[in-house]
């Protein structure tokens, strides 16, 4: 049964790794071989994996037939629907997702819709207020267009969050337009989602704008918009980001306590136990505090698997089928991929696995609870590195030490007294939480200012992280293994392989997708340099800190040895400040007028001119333009600097998509 499920998972993982969705003729040569397949035992492997590919091309057509039509995208449209989602209040703006009821055209069953605030903002700064609510009824003027997102490697693919979430386009309401609330739906999703909402309005009028606000707000109901960027770097940097957020450990820990709950009530009773074993009850009980915590939390993806992993134990406990963890894992498993199928695309999804098999791999039942959990915690620092470094191209030294504060703290104190302060209104209990989270954020800011806090390199090749899967196995092999240090050795390639670079004479040169604007990187044999930063996306995001600093990372890149600001503009300068804060830069080329922000943080900024030129690595760089710099041009796009890239070997431009360097010359 292991193996079988395992070969569906596979081919559910193929499927998803195509460059091109296959066509429904597929389908139908996968029944055929189906039929014959599951007539020989032999080719129950073969049939799974047919069927895992068949199940995920399947639902892929099903979720892509309800995109918006091309011939829709950039009209003015009016639809009537549903506020479907917990409002997000922006910068300027809300986002909230939309079921549409009726409309002039054929709409998708779920749309994104942002609503930009009106140009008395300045005036009124309380327009920020959400204007809509889950649940309600409106009827808008939308512009939508299909859903599209920036694909770079190793960078966040939101197109396919989108279609996870079954949302088939984007738009936004029209401004000038006359919004009309038709009233509210009152189905139980809705109150599920207005209980979030009035919880989270609570937590931040209690607590006010604070980092222990946004953190709770996140862990009672899965709301992590208000968590301030400066805090999630601080997560990722100590290795605590899993803590924050509803995942798979505050689910399990939930569903655990009302399991042990409702059993230690149920044996209070002799007659009750007599009619029904209390661990029967517990198991039940665990089901609904993983079904309750995951709807509280909006039932987003990482929470529904866990659900789903508490469910299949649960009722494997209850049928007293428990054969074996590892049956159970991958029972769970399937159901994930059966109501999921996007889910192998996810990071999470490998993690959660990865650790629940690890813990089942090292558990052995004896010794202390102090010693269990050290092998435990050792178990998944050192068992989930290799694909933490594959997935992240980093993982946190401090982690374990920041884990074993954070792990009781928050999941023993914070999240319970968040939880019974969303459902009781003692401020008081809202208030020892925030303090709690408060004094936590002070250790692990401690943790991060330690020497060596992260491990940073680029992303190890596939085969090396496999060899390294191995070798953690054999590490964490048990006592009567031979050699199981050896298993460090098996680790070493994914740690000690250089990154790949350019032959001395030839450049590399990456245009990176950052959507409208611009990002260029050129690398010689030794060194890199940046030809613009994208653009800005808010006070609080751009490009620089989304696409560039991952993509850098991931290649190897820890310093820059040049950048080049080529002109005033955010679609090009938008993003250059988070990559000055997160890297060292050697010099900054711009044609920014003095006093500019960004030549503050720059540890050598020169101003471009025609004629500066420099050789690396036998490839020259030239600065072509502009000529003056006094000169005041009527657009500052005429200032902007020009850079020429030449060398003995200079292979063709590559698209950031470009999996591999490319091989031929121009």
């Amino acid at each position: 049964m292991t193996l079988i499920i395992l070969s569906f998972a596979a081919g559910v993982l193929f499927m998803q790794l195509q460059p091109e969705l296959p066509g429904t003729g597929w389908l139908g040569l996968s029944a055929f071989f189906l039929s014959y397949f599951f007539r020989q035992k032999i080719l129950y492997l073969p049939g799974a994996f047919a069927i895992g590919f068949s199940w995920a091309l399947g639902m892929a057509h099903l979720r892509l037939a309800d995109r918006l039509a091309p011939e829709l995208e950039g009209g003015d449209i009016e639809v009537v629907g549903v506020v479907s989602s917990l409002p997000a209040a922006g910068e300027r703006s809300l986002r909230f997702e939309f079921e549409p009821e009726s409309a002039e055209v054929k709409l998708p069953d779920r749309i994104l819709l942002s609503w930009y605030c009106s140009p008395s903002y300045e005036e009124n700064p309380s327009i920020l207020s959400a204007p809509v609510h889950a649940g309600e009824r409106w009827r808008f003027t939308v512009r939508l267009r299909r859903p599209h997102g920036n694909l770079n490697p190793h960078g966040f693919d939101y197109e396919a969050w989108l279609l996870e979430r079954g949302i088939g386009a984007t738009g936004y309401v029209r401004p000038r337009t006359s919004p009309l609330l038709l009233g509210a739906r009152n189905s139980f999703p809705d109150r599920i989602e207005k209980l979030r909402e009035t919880v989270r309005d609570r937590f931040k009028r209690v607590l006010g704008e604070t980092p222990a606000s946004g953190i709770l707000a996140a862990l009672a109901v899965g709301d992590q918009r208000a968590i301030p960027a400066e805090e999630w770097r601080l997560f990722n940097r100590t290795g605590v980001t899993h803590l924050m957020s509803i995942s798979g450990l505050h689910v399990t820990l939930i569903s655990g306590l009302f399991a042990w709950l409702a059993s230690w009530l149920w044996r209070r009773s002799s007659y009750l136990v007599l009619q029904m074993p209390a661990r029967k009850i517990g198991a039940t009980a665990a089901i609904a505090g993983a079904l309750g915590y995951s709807l509280i939390a909006g039932f987003a993806v990482p929470a529904q698997r866990t659900c789903w992993m508490v469910t299949v134990f649960a009722i494997a406990l209850w049928s007293g089928r428990i054969a074996s963890p590892a049956r159970t894992l991958a029972l769970a498993l399937a159901v994930v991929l059966l109501i999921d199928p996007w889910a192998v695309l996810a990071a999470g999804f490998w993690l959660s696995f990865g650790a629940v098999a690890l813990i089942f791999f090292v558990a052995d039942g004896k010794g202390s609870m102090l010693k269990q959990w050290m092998q435990v915690q050792w178990a998944i620092t050192i068992g989930l590195a290799p694909a933490t470094l594959f997935l992240f191209s980093q993982f946190s030294i401090v982690g374990p030490l920041a884990n074993a504060v954070a792990i009781p703290v928050v999941s023993a104190l914070v999240t319970p007294l968040a939880l019974v302060a969303a459902v009781l209104p003692w401020d008081a209990l809202l208030e020892l939480a925030a303090w709690l989270m408060q004094l936590l954020l002070q250790f692990l800011e401690w943790c991060a200012s330690l020497p060596v806090a992260v491990w940073q390199q680029h992303v190890p090749p596939l085969w090396s992280v496999l060899l390294s899967l191995a070798g953690v196995l054999w590490l964490l092999a048990p006592r009567g293994a031979p050699w199981r240090m050896t298993g460090l050795a098996l680790m070493l390639p994914a740690l000690a392989l250089p990154p790949p670079a350019p032959a001395p004479g030839a450049a590399w040169i990456t245009t990176l997708d950052v959507g409208q604007g611009l990002a260029v990187l050129v690398r010689t044999a030794n060194r890199s340099l940046l030809y613009d930063a994208g653009p800005a996306f808010g006070t609080e995001a751009d490009s620089g800190e989304r696409i560039i600093a991952p993509y850098l990372r991931a290649a190897g890149i820890e310093r820059l040895d040049a950048m080049v600001v080529t002109h005033n503009d955010t679609d090009h300068s938008g993003g250059a400040a988070s990559v000055l804060e997160n890297f060292e830069v050697d010099a900054m080329f711009s044609s920014l007028a003095a006093g500019h922000p960004l030549l503050g943080l720059a540890a050598d900024a020169r101003r471009c001119m025609a004629g500066q030129a420099w050789t690396w690595d036998g490839v020259r760089f030239e600065i072509l333009h502009p000529e003056n710099a006094a000169a005041k041009p009527r657009k500052i796009n005429d200032l902007s600097c020009v850079l020429k890239v030449s060398g003995a070997r200079v292979p063709c431009c590559s698209p950031a998509t470009s999996k591999s360097p490319p091989k031929r010359s121009c």
